[in-house]
């Protein structure tokens, strides 16, 4: 980070405004070369007026805001300078300063500047790009308390608890023959662990409902041809979205449409149908298809009633037996040829006749809590990579557990204490490496 960097932070179009932003210790130096005015005798966190010139040629009229360190988002020198919106301006401009020695800017090298500088913690860099991707208002309102800081003090807040224990632990370790201190055993220990326990299992619950708030929910529809799913999506969204024909494979690749249930956006997914087929294209198709399963936070899983239960089929129940899904039966209109001892719970439907798409709509609602998550306090995780690392220091939690009640000795039930207490620290980032940063930060825009 010894060098200085510029990017345009503004979407590239046209506008009445652009703005080019450079951060480092020769961003002053390197902006008074091109300005019409001296920024090294003007105050910090002023705005300056004047003109971005290239040698004697006037390029654009500008305000040029000068804030020194280390007072700013990367607590670096940081020079913004606010440009006509032409496209033509705005590229030159980031032209000049790049021709008078600073460096186009990495996408999130100024927010992994703040990071690495301590100016934010992690949960907070991330929460500065879902802030600017958000859609909806409770979206908003989970990154805007991330970004506060109100969610990184949560984890602080449980890190400091579990830090408490594995002390006293270390004390007894380290020094046995202090009379003064109190003489831990695995029975002793086990309380605390265990209410340690029950708070993290409930912050990881609450956080998978913020993530759904924020990020909507992931609905894969599958089965195999010609058994209603472009029928379902189109009914679902109310829309024409998909193309319906009774010829089978009509679906080769994946449609997808939205519908808002109780504010929780579900991005639903119409997969073609999965059978064996020598066509290549459709069997890239059900490739795709077999993806979404997988990816899928809910899978619908439609059969037909008209029709016995093929091999394929069972296999396919077997493939989803672990996923969050609702099973469908489709067509019951018709005759019933479909054994449905082979199904513990599902929905019986008619697309065409439209009966049963609510009681779909009810059961994802029951599936998501959908109606109570939405007024839970804000203040929780709503990212993957994080509920992930929540649920890793709950597998070590779990496995500390296990240890004590197998009489392990204390020394082995710390490790896995310890363990958790540093994947809560790559949470917020007290703990991380140079490729997890180095793939975060790629997500983010240009100029962020």
């Amino acid at each position: 980070m010894e060098d200085t960097i510029a990017a345009i932070s503004t979407t590239t179009g046209v506008g009445a405004i652009s703005i080019i932003r450079i951060s480092g210790s020769d961003a002053l130096e390197i902006v008074n070369k091109v300005f019409t005015k001296d920024l090294t005798k003007v105050k910090t966190h002023t705005i300056n007026y004047g003109f971005i010139k290239n040698k004697e040629e006037k390029i654009d009229e500008v305000l040029v805001s000068v804030m020194k360190a280390p007072k700013t988002f990367t607590c670096e020198d940081v020079v913004e300078i606010n440009c006509h919106g032409g496209i033509a301006t705005t590229n030159k401009v980031l032209e000049v300063l790049l021709e008078n020695g600073a460096r186009l800017a990495e996408p999130g090298e100024f927010t992994k500047r703040a990071f690495l500088n301590g100016r934010i913690d992690l949960l907070e860099a991330e929460a500065t790009m879902d802030l600017i991707s958000s859609k909806a208002e409770s979206a908003r309102k989970i990154s805007i308390n991330t970004l506060t800081g109100e969610t990184s003090n949560l984890i602080k807040k449980l890190r400091s608890e579990l830090i408490a224990i594995i002390s006293n632990i270390e004390v007894n370790i380290d020094y046995p023959e202090y009379e003064d201190i109190e003489v831990l055993t695995n029975d002793s220990i086990l309380p605390n662990v265990i209410e340690f326990k029950t708070k993290l299992e409930e912050i990881i619950k609450k956080s998978e409902d913020s993530k759904v708030i924020k990020e909507g929910i992931k609905v894969g529809i599958i089965g195999r041809p010609n058994v209603g799913k472009s029928s379902l999506l189109n009914s679902l969204i109310e829309e024409e979205k998909a193309i319906v024909t009774d010829i089978p494979g009509t679906t080769r690749d994946i449609v997808e449409g939205n519908l808002i249930l109780d504010g929780i956006t579900l991005n639903i997914i119409d997969t073609a149908g999965i059978r064996q087929t020598n066509d290549r294209v459709e069997q890239i198709g059900v490739e795709r298809s077999l993806k979404i399963i997988d990816t899928s936070d809910l899978v619908i899983y439609i059969l037909n009633n008209n029709e016995k239960i093929t091999y394929e089929e069972k296999e396919l129940l077997e493939k989803i037996k672990d996923k969050k899904k609702i099973i469908v039966v489709n067509k019951i209109d018709l005759e019933n040829k479909l054994d449905k001892s082979l199904l513990d719970n599902y929905i019986e439907i008619s697309v065409k006749e439209n009966i049963g798409i609510n009681k779909i709509k009810e059961e994802i609602k029951r599936l998501f809590n959908i109606g109570e998550i939405t007024s839970n306090d804000m203040t929780y995780l709503s990212n993957a990579r994080s509920i992930s690392l929540l649920k890793k220091s709950l597998n070590n939690i779990n496995e500390s557990i296990d240890e004590i009640k197998n009489s392990s000795p204390i020394d082995i039930v710390e490790l896995n204490l310890k363990e958790a207490w540093n994947n809560l620290g790559e949470v917020i980032g007290e703990t991380y490496t140079d490729e997890l940063l180095d793939e975060l930060f790629s997500r983010f825009c240009l100029g962020k």
